[in-house]
């Protein structure tokens, strides 16, 4: 123990007798004044200020300049005092605050740190706030860009692994997470009033919608809404098809092009057909895993085909969908429908499919055209009715109607029959995004003097065409069928 001065602080002891000692007082004080509670402009300052008020305390950074500062060593604590620096020599355990950072910092082994490297232990603390204020209500708060947690790896005393706690008191009680926008709830993930994981969400913070739970007992997740994401996309034109990064089954659905209406028989006299109704497009399923097609899908959609204006209907093309050079799916073109003459007006053959599709109508010169068919494939696109005949002595029969699209699904009504008028058109599916089936066209109808009538247009999708009726001068010309259609569904 020295008798100059304190073991600690340095602070300069007044000896028996001493002359004058008021300087040795006032020495002490000044050391008392810069090292309790200590206040220090800055610790970063490389500059010696030209005018400090008395009392000013510096933390020394590395290089400082200066004639007072120049050359000492960094963390040196200096006071300036009358126009005039010094020294301050400082014991390790010193705390300063340093004004300009808003920082504590002690001084450790000759150097200064920041305050929490020397703390190992923080108990019992009722509220901590990190770049905000804590309340009794958020007892811990912080407010920052980034946060990190992560595991105290073996090395260091660990064991690598990072796990957090929550527990709550009873099962009734809340346990979760809540995510806010703008101050307002939009999803919270927990144990939500019982013990099983439940996520909900909300678009307002007060309505809240259940998404899904996990049983605690048997691991069964229950999704409130389903889980399950599909989209349709309804290709009318050839073109490439990307699947989506989420699907995980591709379906897809072709139809093929519907046949055209053949003409219809002219002349003077004798038995004369109208022309056969066109072959509605065939249809093929299939479902392929996305994994296996995620290079994506080339579609090719049948047109429909032409009607017959002296001959018979042109057959609808075939729609396909390919992967790479190998086709997956085909779906035929229905047949063209047959050009009337004195002995038939032959039917549209259906487009194959699986199964195959509805026909067209034949004609007749004892009856009227037949009507096109709808329930050989009940779910498929509707064949064109048959253009009405003429028999041997010139009655005139009407043209068939066109065969109902999706007749046990969501029907397309066939184009109407002609009776002394042209056929009508099919019409589409009244809920094209539900169901893709198009209606036949009707059948032209016969007329005994002059043209025959035309017939009806097949309905999107893949609707054969209505024949073309019989007629003295020409016959009339058949309706063209509708072109297919490729519909392609990602479920994921």
């Amino acid at each position: 123990m020295s008798d100059q001065q304190t073991a600690r602080l340095g602070l300069p002891y007044l000896a028996a007798g001493q002359m004058q000692k008021h300087v040795t007082l006032n020495e002490a004080l000044t050391r008392l004044d810069a090292l309790v509670q200590s206040a220090v402009v800055s610790r970063t300052q490389p500059s010696q200020p030209a005018d400090p008020p008395d009392g000013a305390l510096y933390i020394l950074p590395a290089d400082a300049a200066g004639p007072a500062w120049a050359g000492l060593a960094e963390g040196t604590l200096m006071r300036a005092e009358a126009g005039g620096w010094s020294a301050v020599a400082a014991p390790d355990g010193v705390v300063a605050l340093v004004v300009d950072a808003d920082e504590l910092v002690v001084r450790q082994d000759g150097t200064w740190v920041p305050l929490g490297a020397r703390l190992d232990a923080v108990q019992s603390l009722t509220r901590l706030g990190l770049g905000t204020t804590a309340d009794a209500i958020n007892p811990f708060a912080a407010r920052l860009n980034k946060a990190l947690w992560t595991a105290r790896e073996a090395w260091d005393g660990g064991d690598g692994d990072l796990r957090l706690t929550f527990n709550k008191e009873a099962s009734a009680d809340v346990l979760s997470l809540l995510f806010q926008s703008g101050w307002g709830g939009r999803a919270e993930l927990g144990l939500i009033g019982d013990d099983d994981l439940r996520l909900k969400v909300s678009s307002d913070g007060s309505a809240w919608q259940d998404v899904w739970s996990v049983d605690r007992v048997t691991g069964r997740a229950s999704f409130e809404l389903g889980a399950t994401r599909r989209a349709v996309t309804i290709v009318a034109a050839d073109g490439a098809y990307a699947v989506p990064a989420w699907a995980r089954t591709v379906e897809a659905v072709a139809v093929g092009g519907g046949g055209g209406g053949g003409a219809g028989a002219s002349g003077p006299s004798g038995p004369r057909f109208g022309g056969g109704g066109g072959g509605a497009g065939g249809v093929s399923r299939a479902i392929w895993a996305a994994d296996e097609v995620s290079a994506g899908l080339t579609v090719v959609v049948g047109g429909g085909g032409a009607g017959g204006e002296a001959g018979a209907g042109a057959s609808g093309g075939d729609s396909l969908v390919s992967f790479g050079a190998t086709p997956l799916l085909v779906a035929a073109g229905g047949g063209g429908g047959g050009l009337g003459d004195g002995v038939s007006g032959e039917a549209g053959m259906a487009g194959a499919g699986a199964p195959t599709s509805n026909a067209g109508g034949a004609s007749s010169v004892t009856a009227d055209g037949a009507a096109g068919r709808s329930f050989d494939r009940p779910d498929a696109s509707g064949g064109g009715g048959a253009g009405g005949g003429l028999d041997g002595a010139g009655v005139a029969h009407a043209g068939g109607a066109g065969g109902d699209g999706g007749a046990l699904a969501v029907k397309a009504t066939g184009g109407g029959g002609g009776s002394g008028a042209s056929g009508g058109a099919g019409s589409a599916s009244p809920q094209p995004a539900l169901h893709w089936a198009g209606a036949g066209g009707g059948g032209g109808g016969a007329v005994a003097s002059g043209a025959g009538h035309d017939g009806g247009g097949g309905g999107l999708a893949g609707g054969g065409g209505g024949g073309g009726g019989a007629g003295v001068a020409a016959g009339g010309v058949g309706g063209p069928g509708a072109s297919g259609l490729v519909w392609l569904i990602a479920q994921g």
